[in-house]
């Protein structure tokens, strides 16, 4: 199965809880996944807390053009019971 994020919320600090297309959700820490030119600007929890789903890429993006592959998220995601 191809994954793909369906719903993402901000929870708080760097973590984000996510609803993927095979009805997998949960919740993945981000705060050191943060490095490298695209993803250092997202150390500013502002401008992290901006992301949103992309509906094209099916996954979550951020403005100055971070995104993150679903397959990445769904690994490192806590599931939640």
């Amino acid at each position: 199965m191809i994954l793909h994020v369906k719903e993402a919320r901000y929870l708080h600090d760097y973590v984000i809880w996510l609803r993927f297309n095979d009805g997998a959700t949960g919740e993945v820490d981000l705060k050191h996944e943060l490095y490298g030119e695209v993803f250092e600007p997202l150390k500013d929890i502002e401008r992290f807390k901006a992301f949103k789903v992309d509906s094209d890429m099916e996954t979550i993006v951020w403005d100055n053009g971070a995104d993150m592959a679903p397959e990445f998220l769904y690994k490192k995601m806590k599931v939640l019971a």
